[in-house]
């Protein structure tokens, strides 16, 4: 029989072909797309320890520098003992085991008994977090742990950070007691299932589904979709498909949209399967310039690259707040001169004020500031007159003169190659295929502008390595908007 840990039974939980693979095959799966969570949550973890903890006088156990075992053996002595409180606290039964992130000592009644919080970085509580809670309850009751009560604290965003380092209130908890304690019978059977599972000596057939992204995404999806057909133009491909309707297409053995019948679809779902079928761009050139006719110069475009934290580091922000920390600004005039100004910070400090001043002074007073999904920007400067109430007037000014890129390419252009995307990025390539990101250094997307930014505020980058990051970054923003200049030139019909 195994060890199972927490996290072993939840993989069962989502798919027994998970745990099996887990367990025999951990070096099939594919961890990228977890990397930043989980580096999210350890951060969370390190400020739970400081409201928990004020004092300093709690013990952690390091798994990584004593090994399962010893930190096992340490953990059962310190939770016999009492005296503090106990961070990733080892608990086990025969064939699973769990780590508690927190364990308060409680002696109200006279006796030893502990507070057991599990803490997550999301800014709720899903289902799973419900089951997750009962299985680590369960291992603690069996091992002999009395609780008096069990918690899930996750992050509170309407948090407002003081600037103080004083964290109380980022957490809410969520008392999970009556229910965590009386399923235990499910557990049970959760972990019996498991083991024979886990003692499988192949891998069990499991066909992929939602349960593959639900409630997050394997790791494994790839390899258990390695040898499946994959359509030129996939379900996916087709804008606004809910659930239902494309589990109807699945279940009537449609996969890919050119074979969908017109009669089930809508009118932008024919457009794109009729595109898909003739391999040709749908572009509508008269409409997208009367679209744009009434606006004039001179036009700006403005695109944002923001940061967010689930735990605030800067004064007056909130966990996971958009936080721009760079802009890029084009500007065409009506002769057809064409200037771009910009705005980085990469010091580390709050880049709030700073760049809502800079986009005041570059953002003129009058013509249009044409954006893409300008929700986005619109969003982010009213966050900014909301703080600086000096700059809010000048602010709102700008708002009042975006005008969203994004609807007028949705209602006036496809290309088969979007795949039912009209992000920028979706665009760009088929309508202007000289320009590519991928031809940019380092950094190709948000999320690796995100990455980046972290890395140059970092005390421990080098100065020569953060000026890599600086100009990456200035030289991915900036085709950002260049990339609505030349969408605006092409669905204008401008010469300019």
């Amino acid at each position: 029989m195994r060890n199972l840990s927490k996290s072993k039974i939840i993989a069962f939980r989502q798919c027994q072909k998970r745990l099996w693979l887990e367990l025999h095959k951990p070096e099939l799966r594919d961890d990228s797309a977890s990397e930043v969570v989980f580096r999210i949550g350890y951060q969370v973890g390190d400020i739970a320890r400081t409201i928990y903890d004020p004092d300093g006088s709690g013990v952690t156990i390091d798994i990584e520098e004593l090994g399962h075992g010893e930190a096992l053996a340490h953990s059962a002595v310190l939770l016999a003992q009492g005296h503090s409180p106990v961070f990733e606290a080892g608990m086990r039964i025969a064939g699973a085991l769990a780590y508690a992130d927190v364990m308060l000592p409680d002696l109200s009644d006279g006796t030893l008994r502990w507070r057991m919080v599990e803490v997550k970085s999301s800014t709720g509580m899903a289902a799973y977090h419900q089951d997750d809670i009962a299985v680590q309850a369960y291992i603690a009751v069996c091992s002999g742990v009395r609780l008096s009560s069990v918690s899930l604290a996750h992050i509170d965003n309407s948090f407002v950070y003081q600037g103080d380092g004083d964290y109380r209130g980022l957490l809410h908890e969520v008392d999970l007691t009556d229910e965590a304690l009386s399923r235990g019978d499910e557990v049970k059977q959760w972990i019996d299932a498991a083991q024979v599972v886990a003692a499988l000596a192949e891998e069990p057939e499991v066909p992929t589904g939602p349960h593959c992204t639900t409630p997050f995404t394997c790791g494994f999806c790839g390899y258990c979709n390695r040898d499946k057909a994959r359509p030129e133009y996939p379900l996916a491909s087709l804008p606004n498909l809910h659930r239902r309707k494309r589990e109807q297409f699945e279940s009537g053995g449609y996969e890919d949209i050119r074979n969908v019948p017109d009669d089930l679809l809508n009118a932008m779902q024919k457009r794109v399967k009729q595109c898909c079928i003739i391999g040709k761009a749908f572009f509508d050139a008269e409409g997208a310039a009367a679209d744009l006719s009434a606006f004039g110069f001179p036009a700006y475009f403005l695109d944002f690259e923001t940061v967010n934290f689930a735990v605030p580091i800067w004064k007056g922000t909130r966990p996971y707040q958009q936080i721009p920390f760079q802009f890029s600004l084009h500007c065409l005039d009506q002769a057809g001169t064409l200037s771009h100004t910009a705005f980085l910070n990469l010091t580390g400090s709050d880049p709030s004020a700073a760049l809502a001043q800079s986009l005041v002074d570059q953002g003129g007073n009058e013509g249009p500031v044409f954006a893409y999904n300008a929700s986005f920007e619109t969003t982010r400067i009213r966050e900014l007159a909301g703080r600086f109430p000096e700059l809010a007037t000048a602010l709102i000014c700008i708002i009042e003169r975006v005008v969203d890129l994004l609807p007028i390419a949705r209602k006036r252009y496809y290309h088969p190659s979007q795949l039912g995307s009209w992000s920028i990025k979706a665009v760009l390539p088929a309508l202007c295929p000289e320009l590519s990101y991928t031809q940019l250094d380092g950094v190709h997307d948000g999320d690796m502008a995100v990455e980046a930014f972290k890395e140059a505020v970092n005390p421990k980058t080098t100065p020569q390595r953060k000026q890599e990051i600086e100009h990456q970054l200035f030289e991915y923003c900036k085709l950002d908007t260049f990339a609505m200049v030349r969408l605006w030139q092409i669905f204008s019909g401008s010469s300019i």
